[in-house]
């Protein structure tokens, strides 16, 4: 893929600050820094215009917090300034972080997602003998700073905005020149785009025929068990020389097997829940009917949540589940 410049001009124009504003404060309009931001509009928007053209951002202002679902993870939101400039640079980037993508890499990408992830690993399931599940020890913890550096210079050749980059990345570490934050748009964009060659390698260098990742999670699917073990022994050398990161013990099974996804357990004929999934839907179920009982909801709150968890649970077989949970609610 041949180097793009020459964006820092449209990263910093006018209209795609405004676009990059009204994205970040999509659903966060009565936020107190958002309103502080609106109120002072004009001159917010020229200020970061001109921190993008000088290339001196002000970058690193975050507001930390733990969330447990499914799993404990720290999250770094950034202040809504530094919001606005991520929009604005992903709006300019993202076709070029497109363009390195395979087909079959479904996380944070228009048209593909955590159903079409599923769609084709249930469509695998039915094709093929054996599956490989693989995922990365703490990854968003352990991307490296200086291997993601040099991958963003195969795309870009513009100084001022691998400067950018640069000290977006730098703002945060859980060990030296290691991780980036989870909450951050760029974040999602990197991380997405640092396994972008070992998609390529899987596919082009090993030729395996059913290859699907959402993020960090990875499955692999061929009729052939010792091509599949070798092919894993192969990426997990590669991972660690070429990315320096470390796979979790590897799941090899047959496909006529449960392997959990997603959230889900796939498979032949069968998609259910895994246990995580069941008890945190057990959970938000309870909690959202407790808010709107006693007022704390108006039914609009509870149909903006209720509607996302139920999408997500219709699409494995609940149906005794539900059933448990509504007698438990009436009860």
């Amino acid at each position: 893929m041949k180097r793009v410049g020459f964006l820092i001009e449209k990263i910093a124009e006018k209209d795609n600050l405004l676009l990059a504003f009204y994205k970040a404060k999509r659903g966060k309009q009565y936020k107190k820094e958002v309103i502080s931001f609106v109120d002072n509009l004009d001159y917010n928007i020229d200020k970061l215009q001109k921190e993008i053209i000088e290339g001196k951002v002000s970058v690193g202002k975050y507001h930390s917090f733990v969330i447990a679902d499914p799993k404990v993870r720290n999250i770094y939101a950034a202040s809504f300034d530094e919001r606005v400039l991520h929009h604005a640079i992903m709006n300019v980037c993202h076709q070029y972080f497109e363009k390195t993508l395979i087909y079959d890499t479904y996380a944070t990408r228009i048209g593909k997602g955590v159903y079409k992830a599923l769609g084709k690993a249930i469509w695998a399931s039915k094709k093929y003998k054996y599956v490989a599940k693989l995922d990365f020890r703490k990854y968003f913890d352990t991307i490296d700073h200086n291997v993601l550096k040099e991958k963003l210079l195969r795309i870009f050749k513009d100084k001022c905005l691998l400067d950018i980059f640069s000290q977006i990345i730098d703002t945060y570490s859980v060990n030296e020149d290691k991780g980036i934050p989870i909450g951050n748009l760029t974040s999602q964009y990197f991380a997405n785009y640092y396994l972008s060659s070992l998609d390529h390698y899987v596919k082009e260098e090993l030729q395996m025929p059913i290859y699907i990742r959402y993020m960090d999670d990875i499955l692999i699917f061929d009729n052939d068990k010792e091509k599949l073990k070798r092919s894993v022994c192969l990426i997990n050398k590669y991972s660690a020389k070429r990315l320096k990161l470390t796979l979790k013990t590897p799941i090899i099974k047959q496909t006529r097997e449960m392997i959990s996804f997603l959230g889900y357990k796939i498979g032949c004929n069968i998609v259910l829940l895994n246990s995580r999934s069941r008890n945190r839907f057990c959970k938000k179920m309870l909690r959202y009917d407790k808010l709107l009982l006693n007022d704390i909801w108006s039914e609009k709150e509870y149909q903006l949540h209720i509607l996302p968890l139920m999408s997500f649970v219709n699409y494995a077989y609940t149906k005794k589940m539900r059933r448990r949970i509504l007698e438990r609610i009436k009860s």
